[in-house]
């Protein structure tokens, strides 16, 4: 199975690249991809997931098939043959 990964803003030019394709041999929680991500892009560990909660949803927006994690199954939701990830940094300010 096939999963595209999209990366939006800073994440795109921390990535290096717009998008990849990540296999797996059967559904995965996007708690596991998140993991496969980091191994083969490993300039985004420290810009996608937040170092003291170990957490990639503070840095991020993650929208899953078009629609944000948050009203799926959080880092639960379970990715499928050709299921769309895209991450969309946040911005902290004050």
């Amino acid at each position: 199975m096939a999963v595209t990964v999209k990366f939006v803003g800073s994440l795109r030019g921390s990535s290096g690249k717009s998008k990849i394709t990540l296999k797996f041999e059967t559904p995965i929680p996007l708690r596991e991809a998140l993991k496969r991500i980091v191994e083969e892009l490993p300039a985004l560990a420290n810009v996608l997931i937040d170092q003291e909660l170990g957490d990639p949803r503070p840095n991020s927006l993650i929208i899953v098939n078009g629609r944000e994690v948050s009203v799926l199954n959080g880092l639960e939701t379970m990715l499928k043959d050709g299921d769309e990830v895209v991450f969309v940094p946040v911005l902290h300010g004050g």
